[in-house]
């Protein structure tokens, strides 16, 4: 034993007991865990046989179905909550250390919706297994193009029956949430089972709930988790969900962004007008929208609603941690084809502290084919407002509200009566869709340091422990804060899967290594003792 785990039994002597909760890295071998994921993937492509949409309540159930009977016959005990018809799962591991702390995994399963004529195989719910070209060129972070082709650029499929010879680390699983949020999933497994080929448990109390209705927001989550407290109950929440790192380096990130939805509607004529007829005489809404967005944002891309970064204060110590996040700016602006940042921080890490006001799509008359001359009778454009501590969704829609009043026009809650449209030249509505808060848990939180020791006595090499990626907050938002108010506990996220994972679009993929190794990283975190 080495002197650090002596100094931790001399404190903790309940966590170092003779008994198998203590595990010992030398049990769990590479060679194991290769086989034990060997054995598992089809398991896992039956998982991502099912379609998983939460618009459909029918498959979430089936989802949750056969998640609950995987984790049973892991001997967990399960139990599905209530939720409209779509439930979510909780699994608890049975055998309660007395003394250890308890930790609640969270995971989703269900996934966005696909367009199947965009993905490059059969069917986004039939996994397919693929490899890098061999003209491809070295591997960049993202990999694939839009295309109706029928071939992911660079990505070529081969018989699924590879990955019982050997696991290169360089192939991919394609098949929606094969990385968000079911790949975890299958990791967490694959851990307990490399746990129980090794005759081995954890050295805390294992809970998990997975979440059903994630892509959507987890409207309801909070209401499930009060009704569920007792159930739910834990000392710490560790995520499962985003992309590593760039740097492919172990990575914990202390808080989210939230995102709230907002659909912003200019008013113009009570009806589409003929535009020979009536154009240079009736106001173009689309025209007016256009106008009215480009009052909040600078051509440097920084929000220019007063006071919409005003509640952001970072302290010196805190711009150190983002500074040293390994970006490689140069490699990212490549990547992305842009020339140039926006000017909200002085780095990406920075930048994503900060909230944001983005388009994420506009409407008005058709284009094209079904396009007609026609002066139309409304423009609407959806925001989503990445939100962050103390710049929740009530406070920046209520600057963005005053911001809209400001430049003349007159809102109403939805379509404007006779009178107001006598009444105001400019009319518009701005209606909240969905939306959440940011959630944040101190860098030097106690649950912080014990993922982050975890993950470096897991991947060390030899006696150099690993380097750890720590990011004070990420830009992508999941459903922590409801989570985080309901339970009153404190959170980290560990994201296990490759960051050109595609999320959100079409041939989202797994990489294998990315299997592997955040099947280690469960295993480090669930044999670790975890004490405050």
């Amino acid at each position: 034993m080495s002197g650090r785990a002596i100094a931790i039994c001399g404190v903790m002597a309940a966590f170092c007991l003779p008994s198998p909760t203590q595990v010992r890295a030398a049990d769990i071998t590479p060679a194991l865990i290769e086989k034990t994921a060997q054995a598992n993937f089809r398991e896992f492509f039956d998982m991502l046989a099912l379609p998983n949409d939460a618009i459909n309540a029918e498959d979430i159930r089936k989802n949750a179905d056969w998640l609950e009977a995987a984790f049973r016959k892991r001997g967990f005990a399960t139990q599905q909550l209530a939720n409209n018809g779509k439930p979510l799962m909780f699994a608890e591991f049975p055998g309660k250390i007395p003394g250890a702390r308890t930790v609640l995994f969270y995971m989703h399963f269900d996934g966005q919706p696909v367009i199947p004529n965009q993905w490059a195989q059969a069917s986004p719910w039939t996994a397919v297994v693929k490899q890098r070209s061999s003209n491809a060129g070295p591997p960049p972070l993202a990999t694939f193009t839009p295309a109706r082709t029928g071939a992911a650029q660079g990505w070529q499929e081969i018989d699924a029956a590879a990955l019982q010879e050997r696991l290169d680390p360089e192939l991919r699983v394609f098949a929606r949430s094969s990385s968000d949020d079911k790949g975890p999933i299958m990791m967490f497994l694959t851990a307990f089972d490399v746990l129980a080929a090794a005759g081995l448990t954890p050295a805390i109390n294992v809970k998990v709930l997975l979440d059903s209705e994630e892509e959507k927001g987890s409207p309801t989550i909070d209401r499930v988790a009060k009704a569920h407290r007792d159930l739910l109950n834990a000392d710490a929440i560790v995520i499962h969900d985003g992309p590593m790192h760039a740097s492919n380096k172990p990575t914990i990130i202390f808080g989210n962004r939230g995102n709230t939805i907002v659909r912003l509607v200019v008013y113009g004529p009570k009806s589409n007008l003929h535009s020979g007829h009536y154009g240079n005489y009736a106001p173009n809404p689309a025209q007016r929208l256009a106008a009215l967005l480009a009052t909040m944002k600078a051509d440097d891309g920084r929000v220019t609603v007063p006071g919409y970064y005003d509640r952001v204060k970072l302290t010196d110590a805190e711009r150190a941690i983002m500074a040293a996040v390994p970006d490689d700016e140069a490699a990212l602006l490549k990547r992305l084809g842009i020339a140039r940042p926006e000017a909200v921080g002085r780095n990406l890490q920075e930048a994503l502290q900060y909230p944001s006001l983005n388009i994420r799509g506009m409407e008005s008359a058709a284009i094209g084919d079904k396009g007609a001359n026609i002066v139309p009778s409304k423009a609407t454009a959806e925001l989503d407002l990445r939100t962050t501590p103390g710049a929740g969704p009530d406070y920046l829609v209520g600057l963005i509200e005053r911001h809209v009043r400001a430049q003349g026009y007159h809102l109403t809650p939805g379509e404007p009566s006779d009178e107001e449209r006598a009444a105001h030249d400019k009319i518009a509505s701005l209606i909240v869709a969905r939306g959440s808060a940011a959630a944040f848990t101190n860098l030097d939180s106690p649950v912080g340091a014990w993922a982050q020791s975890a993950l470096a006595r897991t991947f060390a090499d030899s006696e150099r422990p690993a380097d750890t990626v720590r990011i004070r907050m990420m830009g992508g938002s999941v459903p922590t804060d409801k989570l985080v108010d309901a339970l009153d506990r404190p959170f980290v996220i560990v994201p296990l899967v490759n960051p050109d994972n595609n999320q959100h679009s079409f041939d989202e993929n797994l990489r294998i290594g990315h299997f592997l190794d955040g099947t280690r990283a469960i295993l480090g975190l669930v044999r670790s003792p975890f004490a405050e």
